[in-house]
């Protein structure tokens, strides 16, 4: 007299299903970290108050890279855009952190400071939420890039890093607040 109860199957059935459920607010993979009403970006070239050449040019050319890399957007054209990153780069300093006993730099510190603001088409800003203590329209980043001379590097390796740094922190601010 074998008999089968259908508490066992029914219990792991409810346990699967409350568990499960807590995930339901829960999005996955890289299309969920960005606003899903934008699919096409235009970068016009960043300005400069450096008074080094094509600082804007280079910084431009890392964010669009940078969007294409990490982002679900397309780097367009101003038509046809869905919106705009456009930014400033306000200060280009350089600074010696290591000094020699001659007074020479053995390192030096090279750091670069950008506003930039997303728009959509219609130049509303894209919300971003709370995520930084400035203005809503406008955020300020900045990157450095250190270089030793001794061991062959040179101003432009590490202006290129601060370069990069700077256009990860931009397009990581497209990103909608957790």
């Amino acid at each position: 007299m074998m008999q089968t109860s259908c508490r066992c199957p029914l219990a792991m059935l409810l346990a699967m299903l409350l568990v499960g459920g807590g995930c339901a607010g829960y999005q996955l993979g890289s299309q969920s970290l960005y606003p899903d009403h934008i699919q096409t970006v235009h970068v016009p070239v960043f300005e400069s108050a450096s008074f080094r050449r094509n600082m804007g040019e280079r910084l431009t050319e890392a964010v669009c890279k940078e969007i294409e890399r990490n982002t679900p957007y397309k780097v367009v054209g101003r038509t046809g855009a869905d919106s705009v990153l456009s930014g400033r780069i306000t200060n280009e300093m350089k600074r010696v952190v290591v000094e020699a006993r001659s007074g020479e730099a053995r390192e030096i510190q090279t750091s670069l400071y950008v506003e930039a603001s997303w728009t959509d088409c219609r130049g509303d800003e894209i919300h971003r939420g709370q995520a930084i203590a400035l203005p809503p329209e406008i955020a300020e980043v900045s990157g450095s890039g250190n270089l030793i001379p001794e061991v062959g590097q040179s101003i432009a390796t590490a202006q290129q890093k601060a370069i990069t740094r700077v256009a990860e922190q931009i397009v990581s601010l497209m990103e909608r607040p957790w």
